[in-house]
């Protein structure tokens, strides 16, 4: 009979009490890991001195760099949530430009450019607060802001200069998975859908002689980011 009061009353108490695994209001969650932007653009027509171009568009490759993510729970269910990282550089490069001008050698890699992308969302945990694997969902906002735009120096010696891309203001989207592997320490893995448009303009060659060229991206990227997670 003791015996079994004992266990009812351990029963009744992991009952009422979750697990530590679980997050609760106001932890505070920092995560650290390998953070990739893979844009899948889609581009214009280069616009050169007012008129489209048939054929030719601007292209961007991946960049991986230290991913930092901190978040805030609202409630046991509702946090929010700031991605930050180190910046990352891709590779801007035009095709479709030698055929249309008549002037080889003027596809490929253009230059780089350096863009930060924070991203503030608002996310929910749907599962029970007792199980150590939490996936999550978000939506939020996400400011990109481009700089350190350099050309090569190839293209400068074929007269491009002045490379530029406008900042952009867009949505994110979220899935993500904490599972916990002490009360404090946690893996993490999530992937973001972001939406980033940009103009480009640089000056080059073109049939008569230097002009404006202008064009633009939806780079729209994912971004996948795998590390370790802190609650405080």
């Amino acid at each position: 009979m003791r015996t079994t009061l004992l266990a009812a009353s351990a029963l009744a108490l992991a009952i009422a009490a979750p697990l530590a695994h679980a997050h609760k209001a106001g932890d505070i969650i920092v995560r650290a890991g390998a953070v990739t932007v893979d844009p899948r653009e889609d581009s214009s027509l280069l616009n050169l001195d007012g008129g489209n171009v048939p054929g030719t568009g601007a292209t961007l490759n991946s960049d991986t760099q230290l991913g930092l993510n901190f978040a805030y729970m609202l409630t046991d269910k509702v946090g929010i949530e700031l991605l930050a990282a180190t910046p990352f550089t891709h590779e801007v490069g035009v095709k479709g430009v030698s055929a249309a001008t008549g002037i080889p050698g003027l596809d490929g890699k253009l230059g780089e450019v350096t863009h930060l992308p924070p991203t503030l969302s608002a996310v929910v945990y749907p599962l029970d607060n007792n199980s150590a694997f939490q996936p999550y969902l978000g939506v939020g906002i996400n400011y990109t802001v481009f700089f350190d735009e350099e050309l090569t120096a190839e293209r400068k010696g074929q007269q491009f200069s002045n490379l530029s891309l406008d900042s952009s203001w867009g949505l994110a989207f979220q899935v993500g998975a904490d599972y916990m592997l002490t009360d404090n320490l946690m893996l993490n893995a999530q992937v973001r859908y972001i939406d980033i448009s940009t103009d480009a303009t640089v000056k080059g060659p073109g049939a008569l002689g230097v002009q404006e060229t202008k064009v633009s991206v939806d780079v729209d990227p994912m971004v996948y980011m795998v590390g370790l997670g802190y609650k405080f």
